[in-house]
């Protein structure tokens, strides 16, 4: 039986999966390039990037967006990439979604964003998550194999100016990496108004590198933050990923995501459409619906809606990663959009 469609008292129906969970945050990922090669993301090479043919336009991401929340009840969108700075006229799509009313959030690597976030800001973007996993220009040019990180302390600084608060910084711990400078981050973090996530390295790397003990776990998080300062707990807001603690005394809040040892799976209210219009209904799925081919085959906003309902519906209860059964997607995070 398909997922009921109908309405009530002009409200979409809420977008369920099978377990009751209600989907409202969407994911959108506007590009697959990037102009970093980070070591834990892709090789040195970079990868073989989508065809402009294949890649969603300006328009079709305005009608996915005007579907998902008009009709499917999705309130918050967070563009994504690849590095979503890179696409072109960038500020234009972010007014049209926002006259679509959901929240609106970008997730960047910073690069470009000092010339972009008034702009942004501008046609109504809300906040930002900027990626940074180190503050030693040695260190970030090894892991992204690019000279660039003043250009993300500029861009940093561009969007707290711009009102695009709050803006939140954040990190992958990789033991023997840059694990060592957990503490320095969250003190850069609090000095400068930000505010520090960090998040377990998870297998979504392109070369099928990840290792498991490279992975500095929430708990080694916590403790090493526990060495230094007293944590109070702040919890989850809803769904959100991170759980939060805030350092006693201070207004400094520190976010943890830990995907692989604390999975919040049963919460999950994300789904993400690729930029070449796949929709996915788990970051981890090994499969997609292709809501390109129903939009540039004709198909109407009802046909859409359907396609969309029914792939939530086939949502499984988690992602299975600490399974013998886990399966790596093909696609790394890069296309996937985070």
């Amino acid at each position: 039986m398909a997922p009921r469609t109908e309405q009530l008292h002009g409200a979409p129906a809420p977008l369920v999966d099978r377990f009751g969970r209600v989907h409202t945050d969407l994911r959108v990922s506007l590009t697959d390039r990037c102009n970093l090669r980070c070591t834990y993301c892709m090789p040195a090479e970079g990868l073989n990037w989508l065809p402009k043919a294949e890649v969603l336009t300006d328009e079709e991401i305005v009608r996915l967006v005007r579907v998902a929340v008009q009709r499917l009840g999705i309130r918050s969108i967070r563009l994504t990439g690849g590095e979503p700075l890179l696409r072109r006229g960038l500020p234009g799509l972010v007014a049209r979604l926002t006259e679509l009313g959901p929240e609106l959030s970008l997730t960047t690597n910073g690069i470009g964003l000092a010339r972009m976030a008034e702009d942004l800001h501008t046609a109504g973007l809300q906040r930002v998550n900027v990626s940074l996993d180190t503050l030693r220009p040695e260190r970030y040019a090894e892991i992204t194999r690019r000279d660039r990180i003043d250009d993300v302390f500029a861009g940093l600084a561009a969007a707290r100016a711009a009102g695009l608060a709050p803006v939140k910084i954040n990190a992958v711990p990789v033991r023997g990496v840059n694990d060592d400078e957990i503490l320095d981050l969250v003190e850069f973090a609090a000095a400068h108004g930000y505010r520090m996530r960090f998040i377990e390295s998870m297998p979504l790397d392109a070369q099928g590198a990840w290792e498991r003990d490279k992975m500095i776990t929430a708990d080694e998080i916590l403790e090493i933050l526990g060495g230094r300062w007293e944590l109070v707990p702040v919890g989850r807001h809803g769904n959100a990923p991170a759980e939060e603690w805030r350092i006693e005394g201070t207004d400094t809040v520190i976010g943890v995501i830990a995907s692989v040892t604390r999975p919040f799976c049963g919460g999950c209210d994300r789904v993400r459409l690729t930029a070449d219009g796949q929709l996915r209904n788990c970051l981890f799925a090994t499969t997609e619906s292709d809501l390109r081919a129903l939009l540039r085959g004709g198909a109407d906003d009802a046909a859409i809606e359907s396609a969309w309902r029914n792939t939530i519906a086939r949502k499984g209860p988690g992602h299975d990663i600490n399974s013998a059964d886990f399966v790596q997607p093909d696609r790394p995070m890069s296309a996937i959009g985070g």
